[in-house]
């Protein structure tokens, strides 16, 4: 009898245990399937905002930096949902498993629940179980012998749940088998499609990189417009910052004839300690967009052997989008670079963010604004309808990683 409670015992641990290696399978495949869910999101906006008109006109730089962008999403996207895949393959063999050794168990018990049944018949009369109490050879045996009857009874009991139970779990167990393998038909189908997609997109960034190596020197020649445009911000965003850093430590009274770093006042420094404390949850400096060029050196997507260096990161959103503040503070600049378009600089302690390619201000010089306070519209390039938000982030003159402080970026 013991050896069949610690038999019952050992089944309700073991199904316990497969509980929670389902749980955790759970909690994975949910994760893989938000990761999928925003890599699908992002191709969409790629598609809607790198490509901005069906017909554009000729800007192929722009269309191959859009193209290499979706391939590279295109590809993370396959391979979150081969994981998905993978990981519905663990769960269905681990089901299959299951499902062999609960009807294993369950046949044992529907056996050893017929033997007792067929036992109890046989010995089912009153005259027998009392005749079983009065042979006792004392009160203490008679006890015994009348808790054995009670726990035998019990026992039965538990073996018809335990049967009833089994049974509800085998269903449930094959119900679930089938839903997983409806679910993996549906990856594998979608998994397909982008596999085609994806082969489509190289083939036109092979004709489009047919086309610009027929004319390599236009090509050049564009490379090194964007890199002059760079080069021609970047000067003017760090003048103004140590412009700035000069200003500051002047009006406070500081010595210092350093223009690397600023003097904080005790406000100040809360307003930095805040900033550095919200390292990774800082809000996009737009309402909704993609980054479409990340920070530091990355390869030409023409020419991989061609480095270029990018100080900020680039944002793509919807036309008539407004550039937004990241976090509170002071504005202390505002950029006009000759034959471009507008900037604002915001102090956050020793911190600046910059966002340019504004195409109207809706703030100016020394105005507090806000986390989500308006700075202004970003500009549309009517070339090719891309709307795109150059931003930046400096701790005193050195340069940050804004994908490193801004949430998700």
């Amino acid at each position: 009898m013991r050896s069949n409670l610690r038999y019952i015992f050992f089944t309700v641990l073991c199904l316990g245990g497969h509980a929670m290696v389902a749980f955790a399978q759970t909690s994975e495949q949910k994760a893989l399937e938000e990761k999928r869910e925003r890599l699908q999101t992002e191709i969409r906006d790629i598609n809607r905002l790198l490509f901005a008109e069906k017909k554009e006109k000729g800007n192929v730089l722009d269309q191959m930096e859009g193209l290499d962008k979706k391939i590279t999403v295109r590809q993370q996207l396959i391979r979150v949902t081969n994981q998905q895949s993978n990981l519905l393959n663990r769960q269905i063999n681990t089901n299959i498993r299951n499902i062999g050794k609960l009807r294993s168990e369950l046949e044992e018990v529907k056996d050893e629940y017929a033997t007792m049944i067929r036992k109890s018949y046989q010995n089912k009369s009153k005259q027998n179980r009392l005749m079983f109490l009065l042979s006792s050879e004392s009160f203490f045996q008679a006890f015994k012998r009348l808790q054995y009857m009670k726990q035998y009874t019990d026992y039965r009991k538990e073996q018809g749940a335990q049967i009833l139970a089994k049974t509800d779990e085998l269903k449930r167990l094959n119900s679930d088998l089938n839903e997983e393998r409806k679910v993996k038909e549906v990856l594998l189908a979608q998994n397909k499609k982008a596999k085609d997609q994806l082969f489509s997109e190289i083939q036109t960034q092979k004709a489009l990189l047919g086309t610009i190596r027929k004319n390599e020197s236009k090509y050049a020649s564009a490379i090194e417009a964007k890199k002059r445009e760079a080069r021609k911000i970047d000067e003017q965003i760090e003048k103004l910052i140590r412009n700035a850093i000069a200003a500051s430590n002047k009006k406070s009274g500081s010595t210092t004839k350093s223009s690397s770093k600023f003097v904080l006042t005790p406000e100040a420094t809360i307003v930095a300690n805040n900033f550095s404390a919200n390292k990774g949850k800082l809000i996009w400096p737009v309402e909704k967009g993609i980054k479409s060029q990340g920070f530091g050196i990355y390869s030409d997507p023409v020419y991989p052997g061609i480095k270029h260096q990018s100080n900020g990161v680039i944002i793509a959103t919807d036309p008539g989008a407004k550039a937004r503040a990241i976090f509170e503070g002071e504005v202390i600049a505002i950029l006009a670079v000759p034959g471009g378009n507008k900037g604002v600089q915001i102090k956050h302690g020793n911190f600046i963010s910059t966002y340019y390619n504004l195409s109207d201000l809706s703030v100016k010089k020394g105005d507090r604004v806000a986390s989500k306070d308006v700075l202004g519209t970003i500009y549309t390039n009517k070339t090719n309808g891309q709307t795109r938000l150059k931003f930046y982030l400096y701790q005193n003159t050195s340069r940050l990683n804004p994908e490193e402080w801004v949430y998700r970026l």
